[in-house]
């Protein structure tokens, strides 16, 4: 039975979360903008579906929640937005070790509208330089744009702190929670985060389906135009299947939150300490002791984890690379590159990510045959 590892590039879509979205293909397919009974059926879904999301991160009010296309769409809408709505303010606060899906429309801003970008560092744990980040934040910064939990190690930010602090120079804050809604508590009452954005298929929900939380009163200019949805946040019909999809997927996942069996941390924390007593000149890279519970990112001296992940591959086992190299490049990551891993372990590091769903007994077949896949790749000479 092949084991699933890789839980931070996507999740299986839950079989409730399947079973809920069948009806809105064949049997409720009407538009939520329609007037007659087909149309207010579907609307009252996408309030439900709402209202769920709503629940997971602990959002104030029904309107805050807008459905995007996933992840990568909310972000986009989230920056571009803080930027059209905050006149003479033209520089924007980050991290080195965002997701692409920030980094690279900073990039493409600064080529090409002359943003200023200040890219904050992390240290040897992954952990953000909090007096550099201060220091860059000023009267022209118009959004600071933090991740909640980077997707390579786990590493936790202290985003709510953060916020209070982007907040004291005017500036909107933004935390990409793709990585960490449906899996570590969030109550945003509690914070002063303008605005947050996620992903249905990291929680067990449909791909292509995401949302971007905005706090009641944040400025706001949409991304797409067109007719009246979202109340007039994002245009164009709504993907009523997958709305519901992520609507259940939040509800299962918050009663998960809601009543912890400890099972994922502990069975990382199982698979790790098995790995490093058993293979030497190895070591987990991110902040040990802030991180999600179901990731752990570990660097084996010496071997490439290409070579690792392929014989991992061949014992049906999937996980994905630390250094996760950009298409047609071997480079490092730019997230193990900021936190300065050594040299002998850059390019050797691999990511296991659990889910809930994640058992005890495909932990122990892991650890059956990973410690024996090092020993093999040590002992072989480089081709």
């Amino acid at each position: 039975m092949p084991i699933y590892l890789d839980n931070n590039a996507t999740t299986r879509t839950d079989p409730a979360v399947v079973a809920a979205m069948l009806p809105f293909f064949t049997e409720q397919f009407g538009n939520a903008s329609s007037a007659h009974a087909f149309g207010s059926e579907v609307a009252g879904a996408l309030r439900q579906a709402r209202r769920a999301l709503q629940g997971l991160i602990g959002a104030a009010a029904e309107p805050e929640i807008v459905f995007t296309s996933g992840g990568t769409e909310a972000i986009n809408t989230a920056i571009l937005s803080a930027l059209a709505v905050q006149d003479g303010r033209e520089e924007v606060v980050t991290t080195c070790v965002e997701h692409p899906a920030v980094l690279t429309l900073l990039d493409h801003l600064e080529a090409t509208r002359g943003l200023r970008i200040h890219r904050i560092g992390v240290d040897h744990e992954g952990r953000l330089d909090i007096d550099a980040y201060r220091r860059a934040l000023g009267p022209r910064t118009a959004l600071a744009s933090v991740m909640w939990a980077n997707n390579e190690t786990g590493t936790l930010f202290p985003v709510v702190a953060l916020a209070e602090m982007a907040h004291t120079v005017g500036a909107l804050f933004h935390t990409d929670a793709v990585q960490a809604a449906g899996r570590i508590p969030i109550d945003l009452r509690a914070t002063r985060i303008d605005m947050l954005s996620l992903s249905g298929h990291k929680l067990h929900g449909p791909k292509g389906i995401g949302a971007l939380y905005l706090r009641k009163g944040t400025p706001f200019s949409p991304l797409i135009r067109g007719g009246p949805q979202e109340r007039r946040r994002r245009g164009g019909t709504e993907n009523v299947p997958a709305i519901v999809g992520l609507g259940k997927a939040a509800e299962l996942a918050a009663a998960h939150l809601a009543h912890p069996h400890g099972a994922v941390g502990d069975l990382r924390d199982r698979l790790e300490q098995g790995v490093l007593q058993q293979c030497g000149g190895c070591t987990p890279l991110g902040d040990i002791a802030h991180r999600l519970p179901n990731t752990s990112n570990i660097a084996f001296e010496a071997i490439e984890g290409e070579a690792i992940l392929h014989h991992l591959n061949r014992a049906g086992i999937a996980a994905s690379l630390g250094s996760a190299c950009a298409s047609g490049s071997m480079e490092p990551s730019h997230v193990l590159r900021a936190m300065k891993v050594p040299p002998r372990a850059l390019r050797g590091a691999i990511r296991l990510s659990l889910s809930r769903e994640t058992t005890a007994d495909e932990i122990d077949q892991v650890l059956g045959v990973l410690p024996a896949i090092i020993d093999h790749l040590r002992a072989s000479p480089p081709s």
